[in-house]
C-alpha cells in the first residue's frame, strides 16, 4: 500500500507541484485548497503524514494545525510557508505541536526527507 499525503496549500501551483513531485515518489496524493477540505477529507481518509501552508487565503492554516492534533493525535503534521519572517511562525507551529516546518524556497528533496522519516516510524 503505498503511503498517503495530504497537502493543503491555496497556491495553485505549490499544489501542483507538490503533488506532482511525490506521485513521482511513490506516494499518493491529496491535494487540497481550503481548511474545510482538509478536515472533511482527513474524517473520511487515512493519511500518513499531512503538510500545510501556513497562510491560506483568509484561513489559519497555525488554528487548522491546532484542530489535526486534536482530533488525529498521531497524524504528523509539516508546516509550510512562504512568508519572509519565519521565526516566530515557526515558534508557533512548534507549540502547537507540528512535526515540522520548512519554507517553500527549500529543496524539495528536504521536505522528501521529513516526510519519509515519518511514513518509516509508523
Amino acid at each position: 500500500m503505498r503511503p498517503r499525503i495530504l497537502v493543503l496549500d491555496d497556491e495553485e501551483s505549490i499544489r501542483q507541484l507538490l503533488l506532482a513531485f511525490f506521485e513521482r515518489k511513490g506516494f499518493d496524493v491529496a491535494a487540497l485548497s481550503t481548511a474545510k477540505e482538509a478536515m472533511e477529507s482527513a474524517d473520511r481518509e487515512r493519511f500518513d503524514v499531512a503538510i500545510f501552508d501556513v497562510n491560506l487565503a483568509g484561513e489559519n492554516g497555525l488554528e487548522l494545525l491546532r484542530y489535526f492534533k486534536a482530533n488525529f493525535p498521531k497524524l504528523p503534521v509539516i508546516v509550510l510557508t512562504g512568508l519572509p519572517d519565519t521565526d516566530d511562525l515557526r515558534d508557533q507551529a512548534m507549540f502547537r505541536e507540528a512535526n515540522g516546518f520548512m519554507r517553500k524556497t527549500e529543496p524539495l528533496d528536504n521536505l522528501f526527507e521529513v516526510v519519509k522519516s515519518y511514513v518509516r516510524t509508523q
